[in-house]
């Protein structure tokens, strides 16, 4: 897998599989949306080890990938949001067909309509945290001026987090595979980790006990 994704950052086209990926990570939680940054993010910092000679012009660059990461994130939310305040019926059958989202539904639906922005940057870290966050900011007829701004906040956190894992790791390990191997192992435990402070008992973000 790493591989194929290794070939792929060689190609200009990353920056568009990224986007891509990043939009509809949040229709598609199974999507390896964080995989690819931090795959991109370390091939730039393996070409960039290698002297300026060495580096192709289609390396990534940190900062495009950064803002591609982070605006990708912020149009996926806005489109889920928007699909939900017209979507009725319609996508809570959709939701209903969905497995995964319909147990992450559960577990932060009512902590969405406690936790205000704090749980939208933490969720946006939790498996399928981000879909069910702004599909029930959407369908819970919340303001874009209280959603956007936590919207942009998190995917911030998320695209700095997942590219600073893929480019320091890499640098610090001085290998390009077992940076993004070890990177990817962080990238699943912040989001296990985020998943349990979004449904851990007394959190502000947590719902009460049923």
């Amino acid at each position: 897998m790493f591989e194929t994704l290794g070939s792929l950052t060689a190609s200009p086209w990353i920056y568009a599989v990224v986007a891509v990926s990043v939009v509809l990570d949040v229709f598609l939680p199974v999507l390896p949306s964080g995989v690819l940054v931090i795959t991109a993010a370390a091939a730039a910092a393996a070409a960039g080890a290698a002297g300026p000679v060495a580096v192709p012009t289609q390396v990534p660059d940190i900062l495009a990938l950064l803002v591609i990461a982070t605006t990708a994130s912020v149009l996926g939310d806005m489109a889920a949001y928007r699909l939900a305040r017209r979507g009725g019926a319609r996508l809570d059958r959709a939701i209903a067909r969905s497995r995964r989202l319909t147990r992450a539904h559960e577990r932060l639906g009512a902590a969405l309509a406690r936790g205000g922005g704090a749980l939208v940057v933490i969720a946006r870290f939790a498996p399928a945290g981000r879909s069910v966050v702004s599909l029930g900011a959407g369908k819970t007829q919340r303001e874009v001026a209280e959603f956007l701004p936590w919207s942009v906040l998190a995917g911030m956190a998320w695209a700095g987090y997942s590219v600073s894992l893929g480019y320091f790791g890499t640098q610090w390990l001085g290998t390009q595979w077992l940076g993004t191997a070890v990177s990817v192992v962080a990238l699943f435990a912040a989001g296990a980790l985020a998943a349990f402070l979004v449904r851990r008992p007394g959190s502000p973000t947590a719902a009460p006990a049923a």
